[in-house]
């Protein structure tokens, strides 16, 4: 998967803490909507990814990688892939992920926003 496939999804859930305008996990929940996606928001919003009333694509990851670890662990939604954003990642995180055969790219949702806008 790449971050362009990923941009031409169109329902995300962005992991952190989005209520913060200081942390990306809110600057990303921010400019998704802004663009036009469809974004849910889990940690500070939603307590989990289960949580979500509807179907997922992307899972964003911006948050504790053991936080994180533990969100995917208890995830029982289906979904297409997993963008770990710079810092989220662990080796832990990466070992459970390929271990359950799950999609996932190191990368930035603000980035493949700049790069690859919507029409």
């Amino acid at each position: 998967m790449t971050l362009k496939e990923v941009m031409g999804m169109e329902r995300f859930a962005v992991v952190g803490d989005t209520l913060n305008p200081e942390k990306y996990a809110c600057k990303i929940k921010e400019a998704m909507l802004r663009a036009g996606y469809t974004v849910y928001a889990v940690g500070k919003e939603l307590e989990s990814l289960n949580d979500i009333p509807d179907e997922i694509d992307i899972i964003d990851l911006c948050i504790n990688p053991a936080k994180g670890l533990k969100l995917m662990q208890e995830c029982k939604k289906d979904f297409r892939g997993i963008v770990i954003q710079p810092g989220a990642g662990s080796a832990e995180l990466k070992a459970y992920l390929d271990e359950h055969n799950m999609t996932y790219i190191d990368d930035c949702l603000l980035i493949g926003l700049a790069d690859f806008p919507r029409r």
